[in-house]
């Protein structure tokens, strides 16, 4: 597969070319990328309206994603969730309303998006988690919330999978919401790979597919988080069933969220990894899968509780196993191994096909000597707060930080969380409870944005 992006980029820095435009480094500088790093000149293409370069390598990766179209960003799977929503509400069902349901466990530019344009979020709470990271909403529960809407919903949002490697059965999702006509929108940040996992195999691996292989109307990928791409690059896919306006609408709304000044070197290695993964990068992939799973086998053989998630992610339980995932994290950071996240709870470690062999063998030896304890209770999750105003009017209203011991009862004007999980605690608009407060206090929070009363 050839790579148009990155093969401009190439020659305009070999040229030699006098650079009299934009950036200000002219092709040097310290980090030893500059050359690369250009604006839209001539040959370059424009993200915004792509005719050339762009427009060519987008198109390979819609053939790999076998989507209708496959859009790429440079500033995350936060401007495609955005984008996402702005679509949805667009063209929503005759007599829809401005609500939309999603699961809890939505990263904070779900609310984000909500807020820019003036949608009111409807919780799909699952059953018994043990995470506000966690969230597998049932068909049945989706089906009874949809029964409940006086007017259609502009769509359905769900992350997946989620940030503790957890996953709703997304293609009867996507049942429900076809039957209610309605589109399913997935927060798939963690899951780009999932559409490159060798078929044929047999085992626990062949339960994972991608989102648009299920129904997804519409699809975000953060391909940074486990492809290689560098950070900020992102995918929005459009899917085969989805209305045509949805494609011919997407980049305006990417750029209705988005910088007019997308960065170059993240094009060029969403366009290398076009190559990588219509060559070597899917045997890769599921090697290094096989391997994680391997290695999951082999700490559940030692007593170590590592949950059942995604391919290339493995969760310790640290409150089942009597410790934290603090403690657990600086175990590994001892051993040389610095993990993706940890809170009181959870220890995550995300795997990629950049993983080598001696990483896994490195993580195990991490754990050696490691005896579990008894399990202990986990954090709280915060009960659901009154809504006082919507996510719009809260964000945008007059505030003031006070200290999270004080704000039990005020109203909630913004996103406190850390990233990651940006998954918010406490959700603007809604006043804040005492179980939210002791969450946000658990995780190292000392003061929170409220509606300045």
């Amino acid at each position: 597969m050839n790579t148009p992006i990155c093969d401009f980029i190439r020659d305009y820095a070999a040229s030699g070319i006098l650079r009299l435009h934009m950036p200000g480094h002219k092709g040097m500088g310290p980090l030893g990328c500059e050359a690369f790093d250009i604006t839209e000149v001539s040959g370059a293409d424009d993200l915004s309206a792509p005719e050339g370069v762009i427009a060519e390598s987008e198109e390979n990766a819609t053939a790999l994603f076998g989507s209708r179209h496959t859009f790429y960003s440079t500033e995350g799977s936060s401007q495609c969730i955005k984008a996402m929503l702005y679509l949805a509400l667009l063209h929503r069902p005759a007599k829809a309303s401005r609500r939309i349901l999603a699961g809890r466990n939505a990263h904070k530019a779900f609310l984000q998006g909500c807020g820019l344009l003036d949608l009111e979020p409807v919780w799909l709470w699952p059953g018994q988690e043990d995470s506000l990271c966690a969230g597998e909403i049932s068909p049945q529960k989706l089906q009874e919330a949809l029964c409940r809407e006086m007017e259609p919903p502009i769509g359905v949002y769900i992350t997946a999978p989620d940030y503790l490697g957890g996953s709703p059965d997304i293609g009867a999702l996507a049942e429900v919401c076809k039957k209610a006509g309605v589109p399913l929108l997935v927060d798939n940040a963690h899951g780009a790979y999932l559409r490159f996992l060798k078929k044929g195999e047999t085992g626990p691996l062949q339960d994972w597919r991608h989102p648009l292989e299920l129904g997804a109307a519409m699809c975000a990928d953060s391909a940074h988080k486990t492809l290689p791409v560098l950070t900020g690059g992102a995918y929005l896919h459009i899917g085969q069933a989805a209305p045509s306006a949805y494609e011919k609408e997407a980049r305006q709304a990417l750029s209705l969220f988005g910088s007019s000044s997308p960065s170059y070197l993240i094009l060029a290695s969403l366009d290398a990894c076009c190559r990588a993964l219509a060559e070597e990068l899917p045997g890769q992939l599921w090697q290094a899968a096989e391997e994680t799973e391997a290695l999951r086998q082999r700490l559940l053989a030692t007593g170590i509780p590592v949950r059942r998630g995604e391919p290339l992610k493995l969760v310790v339980d640290g409150a089942k196993a009597g410790t934290t995932g603090e403690a657990l994290a600086e175990r590994l950071r001892q051993a040389g191994i610095e993990p993706e996240f940890a809170d009181q709870d959870f220890l995550v470690l995300m795997l990629s096909a950049g993983t080598k062999p001696e990483a896994f063998r490195q993580i195990a030896a991490a754990f050696d000597g490691f005896v579990p304890g008894s399990p202990r209770p986990y954090m709280p999750l915060p009960e659901p707060g009154e809504r006082v105003m919507s996510p719009r009017e809260a964000l945008l209203s007059f505030q003031e930080q006070i200290p999270v011991e004080q704000a039990v009862g005020r109203v909630c004007a913004g996103i406190t969380v850390s990233c990651p999980p940006a998954v918010p605690i406490a959700l603007p608009g809604e006043r804040i409870t005492g179980s939210a407060a002791e969450l946000l206090r658990l995780y190292g929070k000392t003061e929170i944005p409220v509606v300045l009363a």
